[in-house]
């Protein structure tokens, strides 16, 4: 089992890690719109979400893996009326690849977010 720690997202705001690799799956923590700098990106939902997606990417990459060898997603959404908003930022990332995913609408997140995602995805090369 490895810890994965990267600069190009934002640290763990907890007891926890950005992701972990067990064997060759890498299991993410839920990314939410910070920045690398631990400020909030944005207000609105599009923003929030192509942070998320900034923040994925970098952990997936320092793991070995990528948006292309996730396997699920879990997106937790503060309000279920944008899903909308989400499906369309999320379609930008996963455009061919389609990933299994649950969403599901949250009473709240931390620093106040309004989306978080977490990743399952296949390392390649383990």
């Amino acid at each position: 089992m490895k810890s994965v720690h990267t600069t190009n997202a934002p640290e763990a705001i907890g007891p926890y890690s950005q992701g972990i690799v067990v064997n060759n799956m890498f299991y993410s923590s839920g990314q939410i719109a910070l920045t690398p700098d631990g400020s909030l990106a944005g207000e609105d939902i599009q923003m929030q979400t192509h942070q998320v997606f900034a923040n994925l990417k970098a952990v997936l990459s320092e793991a070995g893996a990528s948006l292309n060898t996730v396997v699920k997603t879990t997106v937790f959404l503060k309000s279920m009326e944008d899903f909308p908003q989400v499906n369309e930022v999320y379609a930008e990332y996963f455009e061919n690849h389609k990933p299994a995913r649950s969403c599901v609408e949250v009473s709240k997140l931390p620093k106040d977010g309004l989306v978080e995602i977490e990743v399952v995805a296949l390392v390649q090369g383990e």
